[in-house]
């Protein structure tokens, strides 16, 4: 959709073409819509690079080019593929990037070359660690797809190509950005996208995975976009019966056509999925060891960004992580106890006897003030979307060192100039 196809004459062009600025060209790569991939050289580092070369036609295409640079240039993540340098050369327009031998998920997605039940889970897990992370540095993909996902020689996945990405901050361009097959309903509507809508991209991928067909096929654009807004895709267990039933709750709640129905961020899919994989046979007890894959989460969310990581460690345990749906109460005014609660994904109401006095969201934490004045719950606190908490006992913060207990407090002051800054 909105899709510049590629010049003939470009291509021709390219032919004999040995060199883009210092970096030495090695042999082609691959080819898209707008722009042609090659294998290059950099031969101040003496390192491969991925070159991604474009000849935009106007001033607007060659600021829209740069966009990947912009977007995945502000990225520091070990699952997405790192920018390196940009800029012109005579008429073209190139990128350099993180060469990544390997192939693309696509690859994955074929019956009979399906991966292992275990791999396809552990494998979305990491690129929602990816896609958090670059939500919280409030950049959207938008084209999340079997193609934009790198598998390395090691297996590991890596996003690429953000050429689409919307940064939150800026104006989205109109019109109809992305691949029709897994785009979410509110982008084919031309309507306000958010990481939401990246998750339907990314339960779509989560299907093809599994089954090796697409969510959502069709023989035409027309045809893929009326089953995207008006049809349920066929139920993955039906294509593949060995499913654990989990998983298809996972995928009806990822590619949900209401938003509202939807994971809210990627941290609460990544929450089930780890509950999913814990139930596939044999890798509970390996799955289960890799606590750095909760911690690279959790240190996404503002509040532990400054958290040295050893102590992380020492913080987040399996039991501390709840998960809490829609309307529950948290907390309730009068209760009295010393633990508090950092919101990972979701928001949550504070209730003062039946008025609402805020809302807080991801990153922000409640209950500290009974930890900080030892004294009963002032307010209750009630679920207004399904929500990731993180639970922490004030056992654990009067064990911690000095300087992690500061940290505490500092982002307890924080949380709470904000809230009266919000509410003035």
């Amino acid at each position: 959709m909105n899709e510049e196809r590629i010049d003939a004459n470009f291509i021709k062009g390219l032919q004999d073409l040995k060199k883009i600025d210092r970096y030495q060209i090695v042999k082609k790569l691959g080819q898209g819509g707008t722009a042609v991939v090659y294998l290059g050289r950099d031969p101040f580092i003496n390192r491969h690079v991925a070159v991604k070369l474009a000849k935009p036609a106007s001033d607007k295409e060659r600021m829209n080019f740069f966009v990947e640079a912009q977007s995945a240039g502000r990225l520091n993540h070990p699952n997405i593929v790192a920018i390196y340098d940009a800029g012109l050369y005579n008429e073209y327009c190139y990128i350099t990037m993180e060469y990544i031998s390997g192939t693309t998920l696509e690859a994955c997605c074929r019956k009979g070359c399906l991966l292992p039940l275990s791999k396809v889970v552990e494998c979305v897990f990491t690129i929602c660690q990816a896609l958090d992370y670059a939500h919280q540095q409030h950049v959207i993909h938008r084209d999340i797809k079997p193609s934009n996902i790198m598998l390395d020689d090691n297996g590991t996945a890596k996003i690429t190509d953000f050429g689409i990405a919307q940064m939150t901050e800026q104006t989205s361009e109109m019109g109809i950005w992305g691949t029709p097959s897994y785009m979410a309903p509110e982008q084919l509507k031309d309507e306000a996208i958010g990481s939401f809508s990246d998750i339907f991209s990314l339960g779509c991928v989560l299907y093809e995975m599994l089954t090796g067909t697409q969510a959502f096929g069709g023989n035409n654009n027309f045809a893929i976009m009326y089953k995207i807004t008006n049809e349920e895709p066929v139920p993955a267990h039906c294509l593949r019966p060995d499913l654990p039933p989990i998983l298809q709750g996972i995928l009806q709640k990822a590619m949900a056509k209401k938003i509202e129905d939807r994971y809210q961020s990627c941290m609460e899919l990544a929450f089930d999925l780890r509950v999913a994989l814990r139930g596939i046979a044999d890798k509970a007890v390996a799955f289960n060891g890799r606590a750095k894959d909760v911690i690279d989460l959790v240190q996404n969310v503002k509040f532990f960004q400054q958290f040295p990581r050893q102590h992380l460690e020492t913080l987040i345990s399996s039991n501390t992580l709840i998960k809490v749906p829609k309307d529950k109460i948290i907390v309730n005014e009068g209760d009295i106890d010393d633990t508090f609660f950092i919101i990972l994904s979701g928001k949550a109401r504070i209730l003062k006897g039946n008025k609402e006095i805020a809302i807080i969201g991801v990153g922000e934490c409640f209950g500290e003030m009974a930890y900080i004045a030892g004294q009963a719950r002032t307010a209750a606190v009630v679920a207004s979307t399904d929500c990731i908490l993180i639970k922490i006992s004030a056992t654990i913060i009067d064990r911690s060192p000095e300087t992690v207990q500061l940290l505490f407090f500092k982002n307890f002051a924080n949380t709470l100039v904000q809230r009266l800054s919000d509410h003035k």
